[in-house]
């Protein structure tokens, strides 16, 4: 990363501080993370924190996997709330009801390990290091889920530390600097950036490119956006992503495609801000371009094929068999025809994974029915199962159109079958659509996809009396 002034005279301070400790590098203490963090919280000056967080930092960056365990672990056990002190602290609070108490009593529940982050983000660079430090967290606690108070102190904090109020969007087009446009290269995960030809057409005339950045990370796009200037809604991603493909004035266009959406820190998992991104883009490209009158998204769809596949072989993964079977129900003739097979089930996945392709015209409508009763399942305890749904729904979005045979890269047929989603941003019914989403869980669906929910309520299978 490109060091600024201000992480050069950070380093100096600590540099001086390391000389005020005679904190050697290859000293017992500089090798002893717990005795380090306990330095770190005791209340030294500032030149002396700031060395000690960076040598605990540097300490942790040459940590392998079961040492990070061991680190986290410390954290867990050594640094977490005074449960004596908490205890005695309710009791007086509850005892007087009195304020200064209320204060102390939130004093006491705040595990020392937060104020240990706060004071490892003093580090020059401490910010990013927090939340490389974190992605590897998120990573050992699917195997070690007991480390999840610790996280919970990261997300509270980190959440703090990323509000929105303090983030600044950027448009990024080909004069970006080269480092930043380098990223976006590197951290586009959805539809994959072929090198810097590919780059240069999705920042041309009739391509839009925003991101969120923070002061502490400038030179890290956090999440970026990427849109096309189009005439009508895009049902396919393949001629956006055409290097190719000739460029369309931009005051010719009507309707702005976000077709991808790229969150590029792990260590941020859980912290969301796209929607912040996506509502600002939006009145962004309204003021540029007032002739645009449609906002939609073409969207993956990246657990379908999982779900699918678990419906078929019987691993019910909120999409099951019986209810697969049911919306199959009214193509079962023309499936079942063209394989073979009794079952329509058996005959739809087999057209799927045999010869897609081949029947294109065959398989469109029961695609269709599927995803939608896909994106309308539940997942277990909160949300829909599909994230991305979940996530414009949430937003205000309306789910507007499901497009079969969408996006026919390796990578869109292995997650989605190739089915992609356009969800439709209208800034008047925005709000509404969020209260109607999260206050009855009411799934916003343009006229065509309601009159389709409609006749798969009706092929819904009958609970036994």
């Amino acid at each position: 990363m490109k060091q600024g002034w201000l992480d050069r005279m950070l380093e100096a301070v600590a540099d001086r501080g390391r000389e005020l400790l005679k904190l050697e590098p290859g000293s017992r203490t500089a090798q002893d993370p717990a005795a380090l963090c306990r330095q770190l919280l005791s209340g030294r000056g500032e030149a002396s924190a700031m060395a000690l967080a960076r040598a605990l930092l540097q300490l942790y960056a040459g940590y392998g996997n079961e040492e990070r365990l061991a680190f986290f672990r410390m954290l867990l056990t050594d640094f977490g709330p005074d449960l004596d002190g908490m205890q005695a602290a309710m009791e007086q609070y509850s005892r007087t009801r009195d304020q200064r108490d209320l204060v102390r009593l939130n004093q006491a529940v705040e595990p020392p390990r937060q104020e240990l982050f706060r004071r490892l983000n003093t580090a020059p660079n401490g910010t990013a290091s927090l939340v490389a430090m974190r992605a590897d967290l998120l990573t050992l606690q699917r195997e070690h889920p007991d480390l999840g108070p610790v996280d919970a102190d990261f997300k509270h904090l980190l959440s703090s530390w990323f509000n929105r109020g303090f983030l600044q969007m950027r448009a990024i087009d080909w004069r970006s600097p080269a480092h930043v446009l380098e990223k976006l290269i590197n951290y586009e995960a959805v539809h994959a950036i072929q090198g810097w030809d590919d780059l240069h057409r999705r920042l041309m005339a009739d391509r839009r490119c925003f991101a969120f950045f923070h002061p502490a990370m400038p030179d890290e796009p956090l999440i970026f956006v990427e849109v096309a200037l189009v005439q009508g809604i895009s049902d396919r991603v393949q001629p956006l992503l055409d290097p190719d493909a000739p460029t369309l004035d931009p005051a010719d266009a009507d309707t702005a495609v976000f077709y991808s959406i790229n969150n590029t820190q792990a260590g941020l998992r859980g912290i969301s801000f796209g929607n912040f991104l996506i509502k600002q883009v939006v009145t962004e490209l309204r003021s540029e371009l007032p002739a645009l009158r449609h906002f939609a998204t073409l969207s993956p769809l990246p657990r379908f094929a999982s779900a699918l596949k678990g419906a078929w072989s019987g691993e019910d993964k909120g999409l099951g068999r019986e209810r697969l079977a049911a919306v199959l129900a009214r193509h079962g003739e023309s499936l079942c025809a063209a394989t073979g097979s009794e079952d329509a089930v058996e005959a739809f996945r087999r057209l799927l994974e045999e010869d897609p392709d081949g029947h294109v015209d065959l398989l469109s409508e029961p695609l269709t029915d599927v995803a939608l009763a896909y994106l309308l399942t539940p997942r277990a305890g909160n949300g829909l199962l599909d994230p991305v749904a979940w996530f414009h729904l949430a937003n205000g979005a309306r789910l507007e159109r499901i497009n079969p045979f969408s996006d026919l890269s390796d990578h869109g047929r292995r997650t989605s079958f190739g089915v992609m989603v356009n969800y439709l941003y209208v800034p008047e019914e925005v709000e509404a659509n969020h209260e109607r989403f999260l206050g009855a869980g009411e799934v916003v669906l343009s006229k065509a996809l309601q009159r389709l929910r409609r006749r798969l309520d009706e092929q819904r299978p009958q609970a036994p009396e």
